[in-house]
């Protein structure tokens, strides 16, 4: 099967609006938000969960009242200042300790250095994630939830899932949502994949980021196709961004025009391929035959860099 990863250097130019329209086009696909940190393609495609699921990353302490002797050595260690002595008294002592779990890193010392054994170091629900049925097909998806970490590992598991889907119902691509920027989550969402898309817009912004985003993916081996999103808005910049991208051997796949139509399709949950027929339909429908064609010519996702990827981001957690 081939996967696609629609990514982008900064928030905000597009991607998920453009590859929403790709998955209105596409035939047998499965959909995966790998953008878990900021999720918004179900905004869109309105998902049914048949499947709901519990993330689980990391440890947290928990203080038990019933054993805690109030003796304080937790709070002198943590250096996270996450323990405060305002917990339920127990009868021994008229006031606890209480671990608050946002600001708990999971380091474990206070666990190690407790005297009473009087705290609890459990696995941490850091969100949950989801297999659901679309007008566009299936998809899998998730929620973190606030101030949560590991969305890389989380990012890992989502595409592992859509490859599962795509396997059990015989489907050859795999259509996915990057997250923007360079970091975990973006890395997760590329190692092994068929081909990158990268949704620039022609601002300085856009285009110094692009650059970031175009050598993150020169340095993984995934072959890139661009478009540039609202290119009307500065000619001037977008003829640079497509200098660059074919002096870095990044296939220009070409131009989607400034469209109010665009946000009237997501006022109306829709994407503008299903609600327009004005230029930026039209020139999104010619880019989905190039990206087509161009991915027939790549190599299948491969589940055996995903799995390596995996395990070497629970060598680094342990």
């Amino acid at each position: 099967m081939k996967e696609l990863v629609v990514i982008s250097g900064k928030g905000g130019t597009g991607k998920t609006s453009i590859l929403a329209s790709f998955a209105s086009l596409a035939e047998k696909a499965v959909l995966a938000d790998c953008d878990v940190d900021a999720a918004d393609l179900h905004l869109v495609l309105q998902p049914r969960i048949e499947r709901r699921e519990d993330f689980t990353a990391g440890c947290k302490a928990r203080i038990k009242p019933g054993h805690c002797t109030a003796c304080g050595k937790c709070e002198e260690l943590c250096r996270f200042d996450a323990i405060y002595y305002d917990g339920p008294g127990n009868g021994r002592v008229p006031k606890t300790y209480r671990v608050d779990t946002i600001a708990c890193e999971g380091c474990g010392v206070c666990v190690d250095f407790c005297a009473e054994n009087a705290i609890a170091f459990e696995p941490a629900v850091c969100g949950q994630w989801f297999v659901s049925e679309t007008r566009c097909g299936p998809m899998v998806h998730a929620k973190l939830g606030v101030a949560a970490e590991n969305s890389g590992k989380l990012v890992t598991l989502l595409r592992r899932m859509a490859q599962q889907v795509a396997a059990e119902q015989k489907r050859e691509l795999i259509l996915c949502d990057g997250s923007p920027g360079i970091g975990c989550p973006v890395i997760a969402s590329l190692t092994g994949a068929s081909l990158a898309l990268f949704v620039v817009e022609p601002t300085t912004s856009g285009r110094h980021d692009f650059m970031r985003v175009a050598q993150l993916t020169a340095q993984l081996g995934i072959p890139g196709m661009m478009i540039v999103n609202k290119a009307d808005v500065n000619e001037d910049v977008a003829r640079e961004l497509e200098e660059f991208a074919r002096q870095h051997e990044i296939d220009v796949a070409g131009r989607v025009p400034y469209d109010p139509d665009v946000t009237r399709a997501q006022i109306a949950r829709k994407t503008v391929i299903e609600a327009s027929t004005g230029p930026a339909a039209k020139a999104i429908r010619s880019l989905w035959a190039k990206v087509e064609e161009r991915l027939q010519h790549c190599s299948p996702a491969s589940v055996g860099d995903l799995a390596q990827l995996a395990g070497q981001k629970q060598e680094l957690e342990r």
